[in-house]
């Protein structure tokens, strides 16, 4: 398993963002990506994710692999820690929540009404629903946002033992992540200097 993207556009409201990345990422492997705010992370990672379509270029990964987390956390109010898990387990096939509750430090609050929880807690919630996926492909925006330190390097584990079992980990984070396996995609050398506006079906291909 792998994912590919070969002079690879990506485009935002009709407007190109990014030009010409190409960039390879095997199995076991985490990439971070890094630029300043507005850059055009979050345009890149929704491009991967088959959020956005994109102008020009190839892009190959499987789609059935990918598990995405954005800037919210898909987190359902009005039911508890628990039953959102069993919800996403349910959905994805992958039957039972109660290691992910252990794994992500929920087992404590597994029975309270998900929007009592604070900001960092539901953080942690949307991120187990990564372990329920069963997914191979994780592309997490700002994953860390909202985490404190123990936190953050609980997360950082379970990255690393995501990519050890063999799965991928593209995120954006201004942090340096305690993972072994680990490459940096810089996007400041990708700026897309054209302002034209480009119908973002008519070129972009899946390889």
């Amino acid at each position: 398993m792998k994912l590919e993207a070969i002079s690879l556009d990506c485009a935002r409201s009709g407007r190109d963002v990014l030009s010409g990345l190409s960039f390879k990422v095997d199995a076991g492997t985490c990439l971070v990506i890094r630029g300043p705010n507005g850059i055009g992370k979050t345009t890149l990672l929704k491009t991967l994710a088959g959020l956005l379509t994109w102008p020009r270029g190839v892009l190959d990964i499987d789609r059935d692999q990918i598990a995405y987390s954005g800037h919210l956390d898909a987190v359902k109010a009005q039911m508890t820690v628990r039953e959102n898990l069993t919800f996403w387990a349910g959905i994805y096939g992958t039957g039972s929540a109660g290691d992910v509750l252990d794994r992500l430090g929920l087992e404590n609050l597994a029975d309270r009404l998900s929007g009592t929880l604070s900001a960092g807690q539901k953080r942690r919630l949307g991120l187990a629903r990564l372990l329920v996926t069963g997914r191979k492909i994780w592309i997490l925006d700002e994953p860390t946002s909202s985490l404190d330190r123990h936190n953050t390097h609980l997360f950082s584990d379970v990255v690393a033992d995501h990519c050890k079992a063999g799965g991928i980990a593209i995120l954006s984070t201004h942090l340096d992540l305690p993972i072994e396996n680990i490459q940096t995609l810089d996007l400041s050398a990708f700026v897309a200097h054209s302002n034209g506006h480009n119908d973002p079906f008519l070129e972009g291909s899946f390889a």
